[in-house]
C-alpha cells in the first residue's frame, strides 16, 4: 500500500478530498446556521428557527397537488412569515393553496405569461447588448426583470430597452456587473488547471464504472486533456480535466466541468471545507428556491452564506459569452471561488460561476454572486453524488409508467410518460438512448433530437429525486426517425416552423457525412413572412460557430415569399454532425413560418 506524504495529506485536506470518509454531520450543521447568522444579523437560535422554517417549505412545496402547482406563477420562502409563499392568479387557488397552509399572493401574469416575457427578451439580446448582463423572470414581483451597467450602455442599448419596456419589463440600472472570477491567491482550497491561475473543488463524483470525478466550473475546464494539480507550479497532480474535450461547458447551456481523479493515494470525501467552521458533510443534492439561505466555500472568500433573489436567470459576461438558467445570491464571492461548492444545509445546490470583483453589502443585481445548479451537471455526465452520513432521502421514486412516442422527424423522437411517485417529490427525468444519456426533462415529455434518418431506437426514462435517488427504467419505446436525404452534399430540413415577434426559431439538421465542409457553403432558405425586414438570418455548424447570414434593419415592411439564396464564406467544420438554422424576429405585429432550407456542403 502506497503511503502519503505529508504535504499529500495537507494537499489532500485542502482539496476537500481525503483517504477516509468523514462523519456525518446534522441536517443544518453548525457552519450553515453560523454562516447565515453572521449574513443575515440573526442569533444563532434565530438563524435554527429560519433553517427549519425553510425546510418546512420545502416539504410543502414538494408535496403541493400538481394542478395546483402547475396553475402557479411561481413560489417561495418568505423568510419574514417563515412560510412557503405561492403566486396565484384567482382567489379558487388561492383558497387551495392556503388549504395545504403556504401563504399565498394573488398576481396578474401566468406563469405561462412571463415565460413568453422572458423568451421574448432573450430573443430581443440575442447574441448580446452592450451593458446588458442579466435577464430572468423575478417570481416575487411577478415580472420579467433586465439588469443594465449604465457604465456599459450605448444607442444599441437604449433601442433594445425600448423594445424590451413595450413588452412591459422592469429595467435596473447598475454601477457594475458580474465577472467569471479567477486569479492567483492565497493558499486554502484551490486545484489549478496546468499552469494557470487557480480555482475551487465543486462536490465529488463517481460514474457507473466507479471513476472518480470532481465537479467544477466549466470556465476552468475549458482547455481539453489538461493536467489538473493540487498546488502551484504543476505539483500534486490529482488527474485531468475536460477529458476528451466533451466533459466542460461555458456558453450558453452552463458553466460546469468535470476533472477526472486518476493519480494514486487521492479519494473522494464528501466533507466540506468550512475555513474553521464546524464540519460539513454533503449528503445529497437538491434545487433552491428564490428566498433560500445558502452557502458556499470557495479558496478566495473562504465560508460565506446569503439569500436566493433569482433562479433560471440568465447573465452576459461580455464578448459574447451568456449563459442562461443560472442562480443568483446576496453571498459574498471573489476571485479564485471559481467551481466551488454551494449547498443548502448538508445539500449540493450549485457550482460557483462569477460575482463582483469586491464584496459590498446590500448587493444590488450587478454585485450578486451566481451558480451553476449542480443536478443538471450531475445529469449531463450521468455522475453520482459523493455523499456521508444517514441524513439523507434513500427511497427511490417509482417507474414512470406508460412511456410512449409521441411523434418524429428525420434527426427526432418525441417522448411521454407518466408521472412517478416519490416519498418527498421527484425533480426530474432522464431519458437514455440505449444505455446513454440523452436529455433530461423536469415534466413528463421530451424530445431527443440530433438522431440519424430512417434509423430505429430503443429509449427508457428513469425518474430522480433531489437527494440523488434514481428510478428503475420504465418500460422500453421503440422509434424509428422518417427517412431523410440519401446521403449526398446536400443537407434539408423541409419542416415548417412557425416565426412569432420577438422569439427565435432553431430549424436542426444533421449530417452524417464524413470529411470537411466546404469552405464557401451554399445555403437556400424559403420563408413566408410579411416583414423581411424584421428578420435576422444564421448558420450554426455542428462546432457551434454562427455565420450571419442577414440582418433585421430597414423602415419599411416587404413580404418575404419564397426562396432566397446565400453563400457563407471562410466556413470551417467537420461536415458531419447537427447543423441548424437560426431565424429570429426582431420585430412586432408580424406572422410567417420557415418553410424549407437546404445546405450544400
Amino acid at each position: 500500500m502506497r503511503v502519503l506524504s505529508y504535504l499529500s495529506l495537507v494537499a489532500l485536506a485542502t482539496l476537500g478530498l481525503s483517504p477516509t470518509a468523514q462523519a456525518a454531520s446534522p441536517a443544518h450543521p453548525d457552519a450553515e446556521v453560523n454562516g447565515v447568522a453572521a449574513a443575515f444579523g440573526l442569533t444563532v437560535s434565530e438563524a435554527k428557527s429560519q433553517l427549519a422554517a425553510q425546510d418546512e417549505a420545502h416539504r410543502l412545496a414538494a408535496s403541493l397537488p400538481a394542478g395546483l402547482r402547475a396553475r402557479t406563477a411561481g413560489q417561495w420562502f418568505d423568510a419574514a412569515t417563515g412560510k412557503l409563499t405561492l403566486a396565484v392568479t384567482n382567489t379558487a387557488d388561492a383558497d387551495a393553496a392556503k388549504a395545504t397552509g403556504a401563504e399565498t399572493r394573488l398576481v396578474s401574469r401566468t406563469k405561462a405569461d412571463l415565460d413568453r416575457t422572458d423568451k421574448a427578451v432573450r430573443a430581443l439580446v440575442g447574441d448580446g447588448v452592450p451593458g446588458v448582463f442579466g435577464w430572468g423572470v423575478d417570481v416575487r414581483n411577478n415580472e420579467v426583470g433586465v439588469s443594465v451597467d449604465r457604465a456599459r450602455k450605448t444607442a444599441e442599448t437604449e433601442s433594445f430597452l425600448s423594445q424590451a419596456r413595450n413588452l412591459g419589463v422592469r429595467i435596473t440600472e447598475t454601477g457594475s456587473s458580474p465577472r467569471q472570477q479567477a486569479g492567483t491567491i492565497q493558499t486554502g482550497s484551490p486545484w489549478w488547471p496546468g499552469s494557470e491561475s487557480n480555482c475551487s473543488v465543486g462536490f465529488g463524483a463517481t460514474d457507473s464504472a466507479g471513476g472518480k470525478h470532481f465537479l467544477t466550473a466549466g470556465h476552468c475546464t475549458n482547455d481539453r486533456d489538461q493536467a489538473a494539480y493540487g498546488a502551484q507550479s504543476q505539483q500534486n497532480r490529482i488527474g485531468t480535466s475536460n477529458v476528451g474535450g466533451t466533459r466542460s461547458v461555458n456558453a450558453r447551456e452552463g458553466d460546469m466541468g468535470v476533472v477526472a481523479v486518476t493519480q494514486p493515494g487521492w479519494e473522494l470525501s464528501a466533507a466540506v471545507n468550512t475555513w474553521g467552521e464546524p464540519a460539513v458533510t454533503i449528503s445529497g443534492s437538491a434545487e433552491a428556491m428564490v428566498g433560500d439561505r445558502v452557502c458556499h466555500s470557495g479558496n478566495t472568500s473562504k465560508w460565506k452564506c446569503g439569500e436566493v433573489k433569482y433562479t433560471h436567470k440568465s447573465v452576459d459576461y461580455g464578448g459574447g459569452l451568456i449563459i442562461e438558467d443560472l442562480t443568483w445570491t446576496t453571498a459574498c464571492s471573489l476571485g479564485g471561488d471559481s467551481g466551488g461548492g454551494w449547498l443548502l444545509g448538508t445539500k449540493a445546490v450549485g457550482l460557483h460561476d462569477g460575482g463582483p470583483s469586491q464584496c459590498v453589502p446590500n448587493p444590488s443585481d450587478g454585485d450578486m454572486s451566481i451558480f451553476q445548479p449542480v443536478i443538471e451537471a450531475l445529469t449531463k455526465w450521468n455522475l453520482t453524488l459523493v455523499t456521508g452520513g444517514g441524513n439523507g432521502d434513500t427511497t427511490a421514486p417509482t417507474a414512470p409508467g406508460n412511456a410512449r412516442s409521441t411523434g418524429t422527424t428525420t434527426d427526432s423522437v418525441s417522448l411521454a410518460w407518466d408521472a412517478a411517485t416519490d416519498n418527498v417529490g421527484v425533480t426530474g427525468y432522464d431519458v437514455y438512448n440505449g444505455s446513454t444519456l440523452a436529455t433530461s426533462a423536469t415534466g413528463t415529455s421530451a424530445t431527443v433530437s440530433g438522431l440519424s434518418p430512417d434509423t430505429s431506437y430503443a429509449f427508457t426514462v428513469k425518474a430522480r429525486d433531489a437527494a440523488g435517488n434514481v428510478s428503475p427504467a420504465s418500460g422500453v419505446v421503440s422509434a424509428k426517425t422518417q427517412p431523410g436525404n440519401s446521403g449526398g452534399r446536400t443537407l434539408s430540413n423541409d419542416t415548417d416552423f412557425a416565426i412569432r415577434d420577438y422569439q427565435q426559431v432553431f430549424s436542426p439538421v444533421t449530417s452524417t457525412l464524413s470529411g470537411q465542409a466546404a469552405t464557401s457553403l451554399a445555403l437556400s432558405v424559403t420563408i413566408r413572412h410579411t416583414c423581411a425586414e424584421d428578420l435576422g438570418v444564421t448558420l450554426v455548424d455542428p462546432k457551434g460557430k454562427a455565420y450571419a447570414l442577414k440582418y433585421s434593419g430597414g423602415s419599411a415592411c416587404t413580404a418575404w415569399n419564397g426562396a432566397r439564396t446565400f453563400s457563407v464564406p471562410g466556413a470551417s467544420s467537420p461536415a458531419g454532425g447537427k447543423w441548424q438554422l437560426r431565424v429570429t424576429d426582431y420585430g412586432p405585429g408580424d406572422t410567417g413560418v420557415l418553410d424549407t432550407w437546404s445546405l450544400t456542403l
